[in-house]
């Protein structure tokens, strides 16, 4: 929706003709960013509504008026249900990472929202749905929102292909060593560095770790408030801090160019996490390194996300002298580099959509 939709946009009244859908805050701030890129001259006016901000000062803005509305749908609820925001005139709806935004726990918040869209918008309402990957269920799940149950489906790209600018690889190590490696690698790159850890309580830890340790470093995760959220990305943006530790909150949509390596310091649970994670590296054609510090007690897991995703991927180990006992799920060397990548291009599908109801849960 960036030039061509723009232009489709009347600048007229204020009224809101676009709503965009993110998962999390930091991603409304940067998709905002985008637009108020794109329309600069176009004078389309952009407002971004999340939780963790003044629902004053965002109500003052909407009063104003606004052409794009970027919200997460826990405070984009609060405001329709207060009656300070109206949809009535939305031409376009956009859910960005859209297999997390129709997750089953949250569906219930999307089905309230689009039902408070209005005709305005009629039979041209277009609705599109944006992520790097869009597992067979999020599709079929998709098609219930779509006029007559038809997708149009969009690739980047007409074949999937490996992600050949990033160089994967993983390190087979005790849990207690892990640390010690993870300061090896910090410390050999120049690059800034995305260390993804799992619990909020672990970020917060390892990111006081590493300060102690002489390194820059600072954590994000969800029990942040907006505030100090925004002062990490900030710091890690301009370069102040050169380490983000952070728990699966940055794994999607963050884009920070100068990032060259991600560490996966846990394990994730699942392969669209792995894949989201490592491609906060090698942005905009770039190259880039993801490393995985796998314990051999998570190894059978690690193989299991290597086997869905069947991106190629090398072993360490060898090359940095570290022994570990043979694992008896272990591969050799390489088999994993066959296959092709596990959904890597960003999709959209469009359409309208009907009414359901499922599980209620709020997400800010």
């Amino acid at each position: 929706m960036r030039s061509r939709s723009l232009s489709r946009i009347k600048n007229t009244n204020r009224a809101a003709q676009a709503l965009v859908l993110v998962p999390t805050r930091e991603l409304a701030v940067q998709v905002t960013s985008e637009f108020v890129k794109f329309s600069r001259y176009a004078q389309v006016w952009t407002v971004s509504i999340y939780g963790g901000q003044s629902f004053g000062l965002q109500a003052g803005l909407i009063r104003r008026g606004a052409h794009v509305i970027v919200a997460t749908p826990g405070r984009l609820i609060d405001h329709l249900e207060r009656g300070t925001i109206r949809l009535d005139a939305v031409k376009f709806v956009v859910l960005d990472e859209a297999d997390r935004m129709l997750d089953m726990g949250f569906i219930d918040d999307i089905k309230f929202i689009l039902s408070k869209l209005g005709k305005g918008g009629g039979k041209d309402r277009q609705t599109m749905l944006f992520s790097a990957t869009m597992p067979p269920e999020i599709l079929k799940l998709a098609r219930s929102h779509m006029r007559n149950g038809s997708i149009r489906e969009i690739r980047l790209n007409q074949q999937e292909v490996t992600l050949d600018n990033i160089e994967q690889s993983y390190l087979l190590v005790d849990e207690q060593k892990k640390f010690e490696h993870l300061t090896k690698m910090i410390g050999k790159h120049k690059e800034q560095t995305i260390v993804f850890a799992a619990t909020k309580r672990r970020a917060d830890k390892l990111a006081s770790t590493l300060k102690g340790s002489g390194f820059k470093a600072s954590a994000i995760h969800g029990d942040l408030s907006q505030k100090e959220r925004d002062t990490v990305m900030h710091r890690f943006r301009k370069g102040i801090d050169s380490v983000l530790v952070a728990t699966d909150i940055a794994a999607r949509g963050i884009d920070v160019p100068a990032v060259g390596h991600v560490v996966n310091y846990d394990v994730p649970n699942e392969p669209e996490t792995y894949f989201h994670r490592i491609g906060r590296t090698a942005r905009a054609g770039a190259e880039g390194s993801a490393i995985s510090l796998v314990s051999p007690d998570r190894f059978g897991d690690f193989e299991r996300i290597l086997k869905r995703t069947k991106l190629p991927i090398s072993r360490m180990n060898e090359a940095m002298g570290i022994e570990v006992p043979v694992m008896k799920h272990s591969r050799p060397h390489g088999q994993h580099r066959h296959g092709q990548q596990h959904g890597g291009n960003r999709r959209h599908a469009g359409g309208n959509r009907n009414r359901r109801s499922f599980g209620k849960k709020r997400w800010h």
